[in-house]
């Protein structure tokens, strides 16, 4: 029974800090790691993630120190990329430890009786979940540190940051934080892209282009068996600058028609004016089975005669190459 309640009481969970601006594909990589020391991943996107170490420690028979040393040589060995990573009793405690760490990487390690007394020097902003207007507001009232705020009444802090953060905020500098790792992994998606030859500001044919992209993420999609629950685009501009938003779908789809709606909003929220376009990229988000998603009879006769066109034009496409039919064409005996 002592020994049960050893391996309740060690620090077991850890956060993994990636550097800023990992690729997706990447980062993906990474948390295929961490999934190899254990099998409760919480991806963070885009560039963090929690693993829960109890089953680990048990199973290795090794201290979490360690097999955050372990992650970080295979990181660095077969990926090319050095982590943080923070090592503490509760979610705060390791995401606050793994900031601690100075860059590209290491390991941190917090064990649970000496929380308190490693907390308490830290500034109040360097305590996660404490956001700048939050450190700012305790700082005018003379908390500068996170020991100050533990010893504070939870009354007084949520008279200054409100009810449910002020309460959080004092509990997790007590060190207190009963989240536990949800198993999470990364959504799922896959991008088409398009490179123009010259910079361009034409704005027709950037439609033409991203009408091309709709039309092969689209059937991308449909080849796959899958639909998307959201759509991003991206832009890059002349002198390497970039615009980027993301928005969900009315309904989870992978039809031509829904994205082609979703994708021209997008481009409109751009508002392209005078800027040299260099490349577009369209990804289709949070992508799950076509089964698992039920999809409703339509009553516009208009979009059913588009979906038989797409159906249509898929098995043309499906038998003499992706190229037998352009997305002019596609949009043009649909309409």
């Amino acid at each position: 029974m002592a020994a049960a309640d050893d391996q309740v009481r060690v620090s077991s969970v850890m956060h993994v800090r990636c550097p800023d601006r990992l690729p997706e594909e990447v980062f993906r990589q990474v948390l295929e790691q961490c999934a190899e020391l254990s099998p409760s991943v919480q991806a963070l996107p885009p560039s963090a993630a929690l693993v829960e170490l109890k089953g680990a420690l048990r199973y290795y028979g090794a201290d979490a120190r360690r097999l955050g040393e372990v992650l970080r040589v295979r990181t660095l060995s077969r990926l090319g990329v050095d982590v943080r990573v923070g090592i503490g009793p509760t979610v705060t405690v390791a995401a606050t430890a793994s900031a601690q760490v100075d860059a590209p990487g290491g390991v941190l390690a917090v064990e649970r009786d000496e929380v308190l007394d490693w907390l308490g020097p830290l500034p109040v902003e360097a305590l996660h979940g404490i956001g700048p207007k939050q450190a700012a507001a305790l700082r005018e009232y003379g908390v500068h540190c996170v020991g100050l705020l533990a010893t504070i009444p939870p009354v007084t802090v949520q008279r200054l940051l409100g009810g449910k953060a002020g309460r959080l905020a004092v509990d997790r500098a007590r060190g207190i934080d009963p989240r536990p790792v949800a198993p999470r992994s990364l959504p799922v998606s896959t991008s088409v892209r398009h490179t123009f030859v010259q910079h361009t500001l034409d704005g027709a044919a950037v439609r033409g282009a991203l009408l091309e992209l709709v039309v092969r993420l689209g059937l991308q999609l449909r080849d796959h068996g899958q639909v998307a629950r959201g759509l991003t685009l991206a832009l890059r501009f002349a002198g390497g600058t970039a615009w980027e938003k993301t928005r969900r779908l009315p309904e989870a789809s992978a039809h031509e028609d829904d994205l082609r709606t979703m994708a021209y909003r997008l481009i409109d929220a751009a508002g392209l004016q005078r800027g040299r376009l260099t490349g577009l990229v369209l990804k289709g988000e949070d992508l799950v089975d076509a089964d698992q998603v039920a999809e409703q009879i339509s009553l516009d006769q208009a979009r059913e005669d588009r979906l038989v066109t797409e159906a249509v034009s898929d098995r043309i496409r499906g038998k003499f190459g992706p190229g037998a039919i352009g997305p002019a064409a596609t949009f043009r005996c649909a309409s």
